[in-house]
C-alpha cells in the first residue's frame, strides 16, 4: 500500500467516524429505531460511544499526516475494530443483542480490516519478514535431515 493509498484509507475513516459519531450524539436512539430495536435504556452511554468514535475519527485523520510516523494510532483503531466485532459476537450468543445489530459492526469495523491491516503491514521492514521465512525454513530443513 503507497503512502497516498492510506492517506486516503486514513481520511476516509476519519470522515466516517466523524460522522456517525456525531450522528449517535445528535440522535442517540435513531440508529435502534432504524433497525427495529428497542431504545437503549440510557442513550447517554450510546452517545459516549458516539463521542469515542469520533475521537477516533480525529485521530485518523491526524494519522492521515503522516502514516509512517503515526502508524500506532493505527493500531489502536485496527484493535478496537478486532475487539467491537468479538464483543458483539459474545453478545450475539448470549442473546443480549439481535443479530440486525451487525449491521453497526460490518460498518464500523469489518470494513476497515483489510486496510487498516495492509496500513500496519506496511510498517513491517521486509528485511525482518525475509529472515523470519529464511529461519522459519532452515528449521524445517533441520528437523527434516534428523
Amino acid at each position: 500500500m503507497t503512502i497516498r493509498q492510506m492517506q486516503i484509507t486514513l481520511r476516509m475513516a476519519a470522515v466516517y467516524n466523524l460522522l456517525w459519531g456525531a450522528f449517535a450524539v445528535l440522535f442517540p436512539t435513531k440508529s435502534f429505531e432504524i433497525l427495529g430495536m428497542e431504545p437503549p435504556l440510557y442513550p447517554q452511554l450510546w452517545q459516549c460511544i458516539g463521542m469515542i468514535v469520533g475521537v477516533y475519527g480525529i485521530g485518523y485523520w491526524l494519522a492521515a499526516q503522516n502514516p509512517l510516523v503515526h502508524w500506532p494510532i493505527v493500531l489502536v483503531g485496527f484493535l478496537g475494530k478486532i475487539f467491537g466485532p468479538l464483543g458483539f459476537a459474545m453478545a450475539l450468543l448470549n442473546k443480549e443483542l439481535p443479530l440486525v445489530f451487525g449491521l453497526h459492526i460490518i460498518f464500523n469495523d469489518l470494513i476497515w480490516w483489510i486496510p487498516f491491516f495492509l496500513i500496519l503491514y506496511s510498517m513491517i521492514p521486509k528485511k525482518m519478514v525475509i529472515q523470519k521465512i529464511n529461519k522459519l525454513f532452515s528449521s524445517m530443513d533441520e528437523n527434516c535431515k534428523q
